[in-house]
C-alpha cells in the first residue's frame, strides 16, 4: 500500500479502514511482538490492547498524540517505541505498564514527563532524545534501575544533582544540547562508562580520570581548549583526543592539533528485539 494511500485512509476512524492500515493483525503474533512503525495511525487501534501477554509494541513514525486508556491491559509488556510521533505529553497510561524495561519516547514534542514516570521501576532504558525539554526532568532521578539515558538533541543548559542517585546508569547521551560547563554532578558518578556531551558549549573540561568505570568519553565539537583528562585506556573522541591530553602551548598562544583522522562516535541505535 501507498503511503499517501495510508495517509487518507488513515484519517477514517472506521474498523474496516483501521483493518486495512494493520493489513489484517487479528491476533497477537507467536513472538509477542507487534510492529505497527510507519503505518501512518493517528490512533492505536483497541484490539491491540487485547494482546496481554504481548511484550514488545512498536508504534514508532506514526501520527499519534494520544493513547487509549485501554493500554493499561498490556501489563507484561517490556518494550514501548513512541518515538516519531507527536505526543506534546506524555499519555498517563504508559506509566501504568510497570514491566516496562526500554521505553522510546525520541523525536516527540515533549516538554517535560509527568511525575507519574516514577511508577516506572523496572525501566532500564529511557529514550528522550530531539524533544523540547530546557532541563532533564528530575524524575528521571527516581528510576533506580535506568542503565542508559538518552537525552541529546534537547536543550539541557545543566543536570540536576539528584542524578547521582542513579548508581546503576552506565550510560549518559546529551550530545546536542546547550552545555555551557561539564555537568558537575557526572563527576560524582564513577560508575558512568560512557559520557557523550558532542556538540555542546563547554570550553573547559575538567579531568576525568577518577572515574574508574569510564570507558569512553566522546567531547567533540565543543570550543573547548583541552581535552578531558582520562585514566589509561579510557578512549576518547574529541580534539587533542589521539596525541595528547592537552593541546601544545608555545609564547602563550594555544597551537591547535589537527588529527588526519578522527574517530567516529559510535551510533546510538535501538536494542533488537530478543
Amino acid at each position: 500500500m501507498g503511503n499517501s494511500l495510508k495517509a487518507i485512509v488513515a484519517f477514517v476512524p472506521s474498523n474496516e479502514c483501521q483493518k486495512y492500515l494493520l493489513e489484517d493483525l487479528e491476533e497477537m503474533p507467536v513472538d509477542k511482538t507487534v510492529d505497527l512503525s510507519s503505518r501512518q495511525l493517528r490512533r492505536l487501534p483497541l484490539h491491540i490492547c487485547s494482546f496481554r501477554e504481548l511484550v514488545k509494541l512498536y508504534l514508532s513514525d506514526n501520527n499519534l498524540n494520544h493513547l487509549p486508556p485501554e493500554l493499561e491491559q498490556l501489563q507484561n509488556l517490556q518494550i514501548l517505541a513512541l518515538d516519531f510521533n507527536n505526543f506534546k505529553a506524555l499519555p498517563l497510561v504508559v506509566c501504568t505498564l510497570k514491566q516496562l524495561c526500554i521505553l522510546y519516547l525520541g523525536n516527540n514534542k515533549l516538554c517535560s514527563l509527568p511525575l507519574e514516570l516514577r511508577l516506572l521501576q523496572n525501566l532500564k532504558t529511557l529514550w528522550i532524545e530531539s524533544n523540547c525539554l530546557q532541563r532533564l526532568p528530575e524524575v528521571v532521578c527516581e528510576l533506580s534501575l535506568l542503565k542508559t539515558l538518552h537525552a541529546g538533541s534537547n536543550a539541557l543548559r545543566t543536570l540536576p544533582a539528584q542524578l547521582r542517585c542513579l548508581q546503576e546508569l552506565r550510560t549518559i547521551w546529551l550530545s546536542g544540547n546547550l552545555l555551557s560547563e561539564f555537568p558537575p554532578v557526572l563527576l560524582d558518578m564513577p560508575f558512568l562508562e560512557v559520557i557523550d556531551v558532542d556538540r555542546n558549549s563547554i570550553r573547559f573540561f575538567p579531568s576525568l580520570a577518577h572515574l574508574p568505570g569510564l570507558k569512553l568519553v566522546i567531547y567533540d565539537h565543543n570550543p573547548c581548549r583541552n581535552a578531558p583528562k582520562v585514566a589509561k585506556g579510557v578512549r576518547r573522541v574529541g580534539r587533542w583526543s589521539e596525541e595528547t591530553p592537552e593541546p601544545r602551548k608555545r609564547s602563550g598562544a594555544v597551537i591547535e592539533i589537527t588529527l588526519d583522522e578522527k574517530p567516529s562516535p559510535p551510533l546510538a541505535s535501538k536494542p533488537e528485539p530478543e
